[in-house]
């Protein structure tokens, strides 16, 4: 090896080989292409004939550079060159002599030279025995490669087996196995034949492991593609059967299609769809979702109307029976079934029930439906965001269906019932689409004679259908869809309305679903009286239903477990049955206070007080507003402040107040947002009182809208708000004078027990609601506050 170090070392033309590579003793045979190439080729056989070849790192570069090339490769001996016929090139055979550094790149007329350095092996500590192991190792993967690839010549393998030296052998396999170009590389640049062998066998398993499941894929390929030409085969001759009985089964469909009751152009849509199913096998999924498709057409009521019967005084006994007051909303109702027994044809009356959770609005549409002698279904719409569940999905995707409005109709098995669109107030939308938009169309009476399911894809009258809507408001109804129905509020409860509910209704229902009657079960009118005061606090009777359940649900055990006979509960058995109460019965305020004074205000629940608080301590002018009011609240605060300054002298007011007093203002129940420019009179009515020390009546409460010059504007939910002074025990409620004619919506026992005074300008309530001998109150009750006198 020493004489080869010197042999082999120094200048010496060089080819950079491109997905090529030459190894040590190995004969390969190439072909040289590029110029510069076949110049090296030309000097090495005019002088010595030996040559350096060395890879390059990117393959599609043409002109390399020093930095473009690896820096081990192979100079070998050219043995033969032909010239390549018709692309100019040269074929040369060579065989390579030993491995070898590239120092540097030099160029001599036009020829590259590289100044090499010769590396040598590694001398090998291996035993005889270890060296045997490791060559019929490399033997039997490389057989094992052999049979995966399938391609490898019969002499490659011999010259596996005939290799004694464990290097040459690692190098052999290399050069004849398609890997990456890098993989040669790392072993040309190897000089430890041991390591060498390793790195190699590692690479042939893992070429194997690559050989046998592309096997694998390429089997499952082929065996399902000569399964699926013999599915196709069959599916030939399953067609030319069909054709030539030329009337294929078609379960029937052509029947029932032509007895149904709808245009001629929906029953050829049809007859076309079961057609098709004729010629598809039966276990198809195409087949079976066209089978679908047609049995939920049939399905519908085409044509199919209950006969309807409408008697004015036996709708008025059904609502009577069924509903407890609610006199104006049944009169309309009653309105409503009048004008469609005289005009049946009339389309586009919809009804919008709006009203607090659980004052009957449900239960009201299906006593339309009973009245009506209709079948009767619910449709809830709270929550949905997408279009799809008004108008259906279409029928070519997976687990398609009708949208809810024709599944509905479906279900009923008739063209015109009663359908209840509950909670349309709380339709979403997304990305989906806008399912109040999709509504237009079904309520649209124009339009929704031929309204168009994604899912059926032909038209379906929905004209001759009732539709009902409820909601707890109307604010959240886009105003397009609230433009096609006429709306029917339903108000609160009152505490006596509830009485009556529970003792003509509620109690005899949860006595006979809890297997009860009145021989063993007696509530009293207290006991009625403390769950509605001390349990529930609602404007429908849904939490008191539930908790005369429990009561008994309770009285079912001590019948049963104690043998007891009959049950009588009384407001102490209430309490030991529902716990310790949850509601502290309205006592209103124990004196009169200044700066606090009882406001109204309208909730999802009803009417409520809304005590509001004001006081004043020495400062720098700051205005703090708490108690979670809103952006319109805060506004009426500030109008309430600059109308007080404004009247600072007719109130006997330091006008400086506003300069040299932090005022606090402050709503009860801060937990709870509240907004609204109602409490704008309460507002200043507090602030007066406050900033004069006279105390505001504690039997009062008002309610209005103020202006920066004292006008009092009027408000919206008057008889819900009324019902919450009534409760708290209020005498005199102040309104706007523009409100008057919303007394006619009170309830009659709240006008018996309250004394409403319409009032135009804030000046009228702060002489009437304040105190007028402030001495004789001061002696007889005490005041929280002390007078301000300085503000005298």
């Amino acid at each position: 090896m020493s004489g080869s170090q010197g042999i082999f070392s120094g200048l010496m033309p060089m080819i950079a080989l491109r997905g090529f590579s030459v190894f040590p003793n190995i004969i390969s045979h190439l072909d040289v292409i590029r110029e510069k190439s076949i110049k090296s080729v030309e000097y090495a056989v005019k002088n010595n004939k030996t040559i350096f070849f060395v890879n390059q790192k990117n393959i599609a570069q043409n002109n390399p550079e020093r930095e473009d090339l690896y820096n081990v490769g192979v100079v070998a001996a050219i043995k033969q060159v032909h010239r390549a016929p018709g692309n100019g090139g040269v074929r040369i055979l060579v065989e390579g002599i030993c491995r070898a550094r590239c120092k540097e790149l030099v160029g001599k007329n036009e020829v590259v030279f590289a100044d090499t350095e010769v590396l040598n092996d590694c001398k090998s500590r291996m035993s005889a025995a270890y060296k045997e192991a490791v060559l019929r190792h490399a033997r039997e993967l490389f057989t094992d490669y052999a049979q995966a690839a399938a391609k490898i010549p019969p002499d490659v393998i011999m010259g596996v087996m005939s290799a004694q030296d464990v290097g040459h052998l690692a190098d052999y396999i290399v050069s004849n196995i398609p890997v990456d170009t890098q993989i040669k590389q790392s072993v040309i640049e190897q000089t430890s034949p041991l390591k060498r062998i390793k790195y190699v066998l590692k690479v042939l398993d893992y070429e194997k492991q690559i050989l046998v499941i592309d096997s694998k894929i390429e089997e499952s390929v082929r065996v399902k593609i000569d399964d699926n030409q013999r599915e196709y085969y069959l599916r030939e001759q399953l067609k030319a059967i069909n054709d030539e009985l030329a009337d294929g089964e078609d379960d029937g469909y052509t029947k029932k299609i032509d007895e149904l009751d709808t245009s001629e152009k929906n029953k050829a849509k049809l007859r076309e769809e079961a057609a098709r199913i004729a010629k598809m096998p039966a276990g198809s999924h195409e087949a079976s979702v066209i089978r679908n498709y047609i049995d939920t057409c049939l399905d519908l009521p085409w044509g199919k109307e209950t006969i309807h019967r409408i008697d004015l005084d036996e709708s008025r006994r059904i609502l009577d029976r069924d509903h407890y007051g609610l006199e104006k909303v049944k009169q309309r109702i009653l309105e409503f079934l009048a004008v469609y027994t005289l005009a049946p044809e009339v389309k586009g009356q919809i009804i919008c029930l709006v009203g607090p959770p659980g004052v009957g609005k449900s239960s009201i549409a299906k006593g339309i439906a009973d009245c009506m002698g209709r079948r009767y279904e619910r449709v809830s719409l709270g929550g949905i965001s997408d279009e799809s569940e008004i108008r259906g999905h279409r029928k070519t995707y997976i687990g398609a269906m009708p949208g809810r409005i024709i599944s509905a109709v479906k279900n009923a098995g008739s063209c015109n019932p009663v359908i209840l669109l509950d909670e349309i107030d709380k339709l979403g939308y997304s990305y989906k689409g806008d399912p109040s938009a999709a509504l237009l169309e079904v309520l649209d009476p124009e339009q929704n004679s031929e309204f168009c399911d994604r899912y059926i894809e032909i038209p379906f009258d929905l004209s001759k259908v009732i539709f009902i809507t409820t909601a707890n408001t109307t604010a959240t109804i886009p105003t397009p869809l609230l433009d096609r129905m006429e709306v029917i509020e339903l108000s609160s409860y009152t505490s006596e309305e509830k009485f009556n509910i529970a003792k003509a209704h509620l109690i005899k229902k949860q006595l006979k679903e809890f297997g009860l009657s009145s021989k063993n079960f007696r509530m009293s009118d207290k006991a009625i009286h403390t769950v509605i005061d001390e349990y529930t606090h609602e404007a429908g009777v849904r939490k008191l239903k539930n908790s005369i359940a429990a009561i008994c649900r309770k009285a079912a055990v001590e019948i049963v477990a104690d043998s007891q006979k009959k049950v009588c509960v009384t407001p102490v058995k209430v309490r030991e049955f529902l716990g310790t109460p949850k509601f502290k019965k309205a006592v209103g305020n124990h004196r009169d206070e200044v700066g606090l004074v009882n406001g109204l205000a309208w909730t999802s629940v009803g009417g409520v007080i809304m005590r509001l608080e004001v006081v004043s301590v020495k400062g720098s002018g700051k205005l703090e507003i708490t108690g979670s009011l809103g952006d319109v609240m805060q506004e009426s605060a500030k109008a309430a402040v600059t109308y007080v300054r404004s009247r600072a002298d007719k109130f006997s007011i330091n006008s400086n107040f506003y300069k040299e007093n932090d005022i606090h203002i402050h709503a009860d129940e801060g937990a709870v947002p509240k907004d609204g420019p109602s409490a704008g009179v309460t507002m200043a009515t507090a602030l007066v009182s406050c900033l004069t020390g006279v105390p505001v009546r504690r039997d009062v409460a008002m309610t209005g809208e103020i202006t920066l010059r004292g006008r009092v504007l009027p408000i919206g939910g008057l008889r819900e708000k009324s019902m919450a002074a009534y409760k708290e025990g209020i005498k005199t409620v102040f309104i706007p004078a523009e409100n008057v004619a919303d007394l006619d919506e009170v309830d009659d026992i709240v006008k018996q027990n309250v004394e409403f005074v319409p009032v135009e300008n804030i000046d009228q309530i702060i002489k009437m609601a304040l105190v007028k001998d402030v001495s004789v109150k001061n002696k007889l009750l005490g005041v929280v506050y002390a007078p301000q006198k300085e503000l005298a």
